[in-house]
């Protein structure tokens, strides 16, 4: 019994010294049996950048289960896998704050566009989006979906998750709930305001999609029926995803003539309604209000300082991508898509309808002010397959062919493509995009949905940022014009973007963390998309992890679907 005794108090009293202090013999020990621990994967001998802005160091990376379980020294590790990282950056996958991608991953769920720029993680709904769908807005939703021959058969958040997890995908996906889908599922696409009643069953709306894991509220105020909506409708609908821990996402209701007052809208329904904000694309459109960028970025300081929670994303090039039916004046599209085609053929209504285009205003987001002309409207994508030769070619182009006036082949082509026609317009200045480039509240998007070279999706014609805009930053503005170093660029690319999003075990390389990881030469990553010819797959990614699985193995693809969804913090309640 003695000897029993005097074994327990030794072992006792070591235990008490170890946590009194003996913390070096201890780290030592731990060190070694991590050393020793076999993992799925180790990446060696890079150069870690770990996503907060600090300057590179060296270390290797030990991936198990999916997640990082060791960082350092670890030479004598045995592993399943190895990346022999020399000469390499490793850093956080990208995070895209605006991917658009909620139907096309269900085409090509490996989203190759994406992966090759680095991306791991995409955030997307844009005022649309996925759920919650009526028998109304499903229509919409099925024409999208028969472009691609696909079939669309959920009506919820949980509906939609659950068919992304049953397929598989090669990148992480999250979602907002749109202002304008549940505008559309309450009132539908009609100029009226909401009745107390109406506006209840919106905030109710918003409320499930939280629970089922919506990240916040977006609104995209550009396109009807959003304009039609009331900045006190918004922040009523702001409020509820607040209590859920979700943010407001904004494509604001003017980038031109009128973006102070939008900004100013912006700021108050963050401010009212207790929410973090998000500006999708910050901007400031047509060459009317070229050089402005230092007002906005003032503002948006000036909101900070006050504590109003205001950051913003870019995709960093100076031409945008919508549906040419933008460029017609909201009260025109009241009551839907088929009432719009109507007035375009009803010959005083269409001269109406010019006439507001022709004249400068802060009303509304008129694009055709914003525009340096016809020839700066470049003809994206279009659903009618009759008119696919017009894929790539500008307004000025077609209506030289047409042989009418480019407002007139406006008003055609949306007549003739059943306003399903998207177009890239260019109506930005170049450092305007650096000024907004630069902040530091300011991440990175592609605000495109992702696309691939081959099959149905390669018919596309889309925005070179579809394949292009975070090898663009790299090459462009950290490689060649030093705009930022890589270690900002990258801190925009993943913890900025995890931090906005409440993504607490994402967008930086630390233990314990998902293993979503990108090895690369920052000398060799370059964007190849073009405006003419943009089905062209970046390069330069050696290794890119999702959740510790490379989709991007030697440069090549895998083919693995390890992604997962991106649940918001309203799920966990």
């Amino acid at each position: 019994m003695a000897r029993k005794w005097i074994v327990w108090a030794v072992a006792a009293l070591s235990a008490v010294a170890a946590a009194c202090g003996f913390t070096a013999s201890r780290l030592r020990a731990q060190e070694t049996v991590a050393a020793q621990a076999e993992y799925d994967m180790v990446i060696r001998n890079g150069h870690i950048i770990d996503g907060t802005g600090s300057p590179w160091y060296s270390g290797d990376i030990g991936i198990r289960d999916g997640r990082i379980a060791a960082i350092g020294d670890l030479a004598g590790a045995q592993a399943k896998q190895t990346i022999d990282a020399a000469g390499h950056v490793v850093a956080p996958g990208f995070i895209d704050m605006l991917g658009q991608s909620e139907i096309t991953i269900l085409v090509d769920p490996r989203v190759p566009s994406k992966i090759f720029q680095g991306i791991t993680t995409e955030i997307t709904g844009e005022g649309d989006s996925v759920g919650p769908q009526t028998d109304a807005t499903i229509e919409s939703l099925n024409t999208d979906c028969q472009h691609y021959r696909i079939s669309c058969n959920w009506r919820t958040f949980t509906e939609y998750f659950a068919r992304l997890q049953k397929q598989g995908m090669g990148i992480n996906l999250g979602t907002y709930v749109g202002a304008t889908q549940v505008r559309r599922a309450v009132i539908g696409e009609d100029d009226v305001q909401a009745t107390p009643e109406q506006l209840e069953e919106m905030k109710q709306l918003v409320a499930e999609a939280m629970r089922e894991g919506a990240l916040g509220l977006s609104s995209a105020l550009e396109y009807p029926p959003a304009p039609y909506a009331s900045t006190e409708e918004l922040i009523a609908l702001a409020s509820v995803a607040s209590q859920y821990g979700g943010i407001y996402a904004t494509h604001m209701r003017n980038e031109g003539d009128g973006e102070m007052d939008a900004l100013a809208e912006t700021a108050r329904i963050g401010r009212e309604a207790h929410i973090p904000v998000e500006i999708f694309h910050l901007k400031t459109s047509g060459k009317a209000n070229w050089g402005k960028m230092p007002q906005v970025v003032a503002f948006i300081d000036k909101e900070r300082s006050e504590g109003v929670d205001i950051e913003a994303d870019t995709y960093a090039y100076t031409a945008w991508e919508n549906g040419l039916s933008a460029y017609i004046p909201p009260w025109a599209h009241d009551g839907g898509t088929n009432k719009l085609l109507a007035r375009l053929q009803d010959p005083d209504t269409r001269a109406r309808i010019r006439k507001d285009m022709e004249t400068p205003t802060k009303e509304w987001d008129n694009e055709w002010q914003e525009v340096t002309g016809p020839q700066g409207i470049l003809i994206a994508s279009v659903n009618n397959p009759d008119l696919m030769n017009l894929q790539g070619k500008t307004i000025a182009e077609v209506s030289k062919t047409w042989n009418e006036d480019p407002i007139d082949t406006i008003f055609d082509l949306i007549i003739k493509d059943s306003a399903r026609t998207d177009v890239v317009t260019f109506g930005m200045s170049e450092p305007d995009v650096e000024l907004a480039l630069k902040q530091p509240w300011v991440s990175v998007d592609n605000d495109a949905s992702g696309a691939s070279p081959t099959g149905i999706l390669g018919q596309d014609h889309p925005h070179p940022r579809a394949y292009g805009t975070f090898p663009r930053v790299i090459r462009k503005f950290v490689r060649e014009e030093h705009l930022l170093t890589l270690p900002e660029a990258i801190r925009k690319f993943s913890v900025l973007p995890a931090q906005r999003e409440h993504l607490t075990d994402r967008g930086v390389l630390k233990k314990g963390m998902w293993a979503d990881v990108v090895v690369f030469d920052p000398a060799k990553v370059r964007d190849l998309a073009t405006y003419e010819n943009p089905n062209q797959l970046s390069v330069g990614m050696d290794f890119v992890l999702v959740n510790g699985i490379p989709v991007i193995a030697d440069g090549k693809m895998t083919n693995a679907l390890p992604g997962q969804v991106i649940y918001g913090p309203g799920k966990k309640q």
